[in-house]
């Protein structure tokens, strides 16, 4: 099978396109022949091996496919390396995707909806008329995040920077966009609001950006932090300094949902009714031959993608 395989960690000139055997199924697996395959901005950092968990070499990156086993699609996380043309994925890992969405919207779903979907319910436990910052809002996890937090009846503030995202993010319903260069960003999130605090921030860039989203948390205000795309720190935070204003800081990671149906299965089965009833609209950014994996990840570190960037490994 074809397939993309490191062997060095670095940047994305570290993953060459070759042949590799076809994997193996394990106890409680398949092997999935592979029909689209997801790039999440995590893999860049898997890639570098600056992910949360340690990677080993030689290593075929990815975590998110669709494919066929026994006639059937499936979007499933994967055991082996999702960027190739076929793996494997254990069999409790295998979402049904129903007639009515198609592969690649379901792409959207594993990693960016689910994720959006938790970092709103369960982490923000957002509520009707409250204000939600959107960081990187015309990304994978952004475009889903503004429809969810207004379906839910939330008022949005997306923080992005090209017109193209701009007019993106308030296509899919944002009240207020920010733009995400802007020096002194807490106070115009601020502005943004009325010059009121917000309610909830999802935040994902690190850095300055961080720094600045807490100073816009109003009272009771959340940031949930999911990531670190700039690899900039933050100031570090002393605890005392959240009792003013009473404030939350709380992070994410989308893998501690992975292995339970009623965080992962479940929500992504709700999230594919809301795609087949035309409530969500998945956003398909751009879609690369897999040979041609290194310029998808060169786009999405340049901040040239929008909605969810996935491979053809067909090709």
């Amino acid at each position: 099978m074809k397939a993309i395989q490191i062997t060095a960690f670095g940047g994305p000139d570290v993953m060459k396109y070759v042949d590799l055997a076809d994997p193996v199924a394990g106890a409680d697996e398949v092997v999935l022949d592979v029909t689209a395959v997801g790039i999440n901005y995590a893999d860049t950092h898997q890639t570098e091996n600056s992910y949360l968990s340690p990677q080993t070499l030689p290593m075929v990156p990815g975590i998110e496919v669709t494919g066929t086993h026994a006639a059937k699609r499936y979007l499933a996380s994967v055991s082996s390396g999702g960027y190739a043309q076929k793996a494997v994925a254990h069999e409790a890992a295998l979402i049904p995707i129903p007639d009515a969405v198609t592969d690649q919207q379901a792409l959207c779903m594993l990693v960016q909806g689910s994720t959006a979907w938790h970092l709103l319910k369960t982490m923000g436990s957002v509520k009707p008329g409250q204000t939600v910052v959107i960081h990187a809002a015309a990304g994978g996890v952004g475009t889903i995040a503004i429809q969810l937090a207004k379906m839910w009846g939330a008022k949005v503030i997306a923080v992005t920077s090209s017109q193209e995202k701009v007019d993106l993010a308030k296509s899919l319903g944002a009240d207020e966009v920010v733009d995400a260069r802007d020096a002194d960003l807490g106070k115009s999130l601020r502005a943004a609001n009325g010059g009121r605090g917000v309610d909830l921030v999802l935040e994902m860039v690190g850095g300055t950006t961080f720094d600045q989203s807490l100073l816009a948390l109003g009272n009771f205000g959340k940031l949930i932090t999911f990531g670190m795309a700039s690899r900039t720190a933050p100031t570090p935070i002393h605890p005392g300094a959240l009792m003013h204003g009473s404030k939350t800081v709380a992070g994410f990671w989308l893998a501690n949902c992975f292995g339970k149906k009623e965080l992962m299965n479940d929500v992504i089965a709700e999230l594919f009714a809301l795609v087949a009833d035309g409530k969500l609209r998945p956003i398909i950014g751009s879609t690369y031959p897999l040979s041609k994996a290194a310029d998808a990840h060169r786009a999405m570190l340049a901040r040239e993608t929008t909605g969810k960037v996935a491979l053809n490994p067909a090709l």
